[in-house]
């Protein structure tokens, strides 16, 4: 990655102080900003907004998150570096070539130096401008790489429908091609009936030797994606995948004991970590903690209980949160104490963020507490 403005040790970069001003200026009116880009990209190039979803809505939040995720950490190379790779690669599903982010580029400082006029200069264009140069190339480059080794999506039939609830359906679906990937990883899907709406979702279980792949799926109001996986889908119907991501899986070189905590279709993942150790062979001890809002929403409970009877190391606590008591981080720090274990958080944003809180309180490290981005969990569920 090229190097931004020098800078010293924890002094941010003089490029990382006028990029994180203009954010901070155009941050009020984030949503004039973000359809004002939009606006300008589509009229000077038309040629790009059919690799755009027909509602924008998710689409600019989704902007407007990287932006700021870029923003944060402009002057920590490995994080932004690894962060702006899955996005590249991400991005090669939409159809996005290498000529199409000068564009992007061009409209972006468009659009900020109109909101953010009052503290913008030429100082701030130019860097905006190396800002942006870095931040294409190595999305560009971690897409080309990529394209070497995998394509830009699966298709995938659907061979099992089970609703288990009326609003929570297991699907069991075959790639057209072997499907890489590691347990606690998640990737997007899209239906024949929104093209060009992607959604993502949990793999169920861990790799396995057939090839199937298992998602979870609950549908959300206005959930488009939700909706159609849950109520339309049926056995032959082809979906598209998009590549694996995420980086909540297992380190099978620790011997760390596992605490996971799994809340409504967020105990897929969990199920996939706890199906991963048991292939591995190390018995490390295994604690899942399954929160619901009742017992309705227990919905793979048997599942997780005959993992328990078949695997003497692993231990599952249902926790029924009848009146939103927050009973689920009471129930983790009656337990424990867990400072020899690793942190597994999946399930809605609000549950991970008290999840999260809960596992800091009884002592688990930060690095030790690994779960998907917030931000694009709101962003991208339905």
């Amino acid at each position: 990655m090229p190097a931004q403005r020098p800078s010293l040790a924890g002094t941010p970069s003089s490029d990382a102080v006028l990029v994180r001003r203009t954010m901070a200026e155009v941050a009020p009116v984030a949503d004039k900003v973000t359809s004002y880009f939009y606006a300008l990209l589509f009229v000077r190039h038309p040629d790009l907004r059919p690799l755009f979803p027909p509602a924008m809505d998710a689409q600019r939040d989704r902007l407007l998150k990287a932006l700021l995720t870029a923003a944060e950490h402009i002057d920590n190379t490995p994080v932004l570096v690894d962060y702006l790779r899955n996005l590249g690669r991400g991005h090669r599903k939409y159809g996005t070539r290498a000529e199409h982010y000068p564009a992007v580029g061009e409209c972006l400082i468009g659009a900020l130096s109109k909101f953010a006029d009052s503290v913008w200069d030429t100082e701030t264009e130019a860097a905006w401008v190396r800002t942006y140069t870095t931040i294409s190339q190595v999305m560009i480059d971690a897409a080309a790489a990529d394209e070497l080794r995998a394509p830009a999506w699966w298709y995938a039939e659907v061979v099992s429908h089970d609703l288990r609830t009326p609003d929570i359906a297991v699907l069991t679906l075959r790639p057209d091609q072997p499907y890489p990937f590691r347990a606690g990883q998640y990737a997007d899907v899209e239906t024949p009936w929104w093209p060009r709406i992607w959604r993502h979702y949990s793999f169920a279980s861990a790799p396995r030797s057939d090839g199937l792949l298992t998602f979870h799926v609950k549908a959300v109001p206005a959930g488009w994606v939700s909706n159609a996986l849950v109520h339309r889908a049926r056995p032959g119907d082809i979906v598209r995948l998009g590549p694996p991501t995420g980086s909540m899986t297992v380190d099978h070189t620790r011997d760390n004991g596992l605490l996971c905590v799994g809340g409504g279709t967020g105990i897929a993942p969990v199920k996939a970590l706890v199906e991963d150790v048991a292939e591995h062979g190390a018995h490390r001890p295994v604690e899942v903690f399954y929160g619901a809002r009742s017992d309705h929403d227990l919905y793979d409970i048997d599942t997780m209980l005959r993992l328990q009877q078949s695997h003497p190391w692993l231990e599952v606590r249902p926790v029924v949160d009848r009146h939103g008591l927050l009973q689920l981080p009471a129930a983790i720090r009656a337990f424990g104490p867990w400072t020899e274990y690793d942190a597994y958080v999946s399930g809605p944003p609000g549950m991970i963020r008290s999840g999260v809180d809960a596992l800091r309180i009884v002592g688990i490290p930060e690095e030790r507490i690994h779960h998907d981005s917030v931000e694009e969990l709101v962003t991208a569920g339905s």
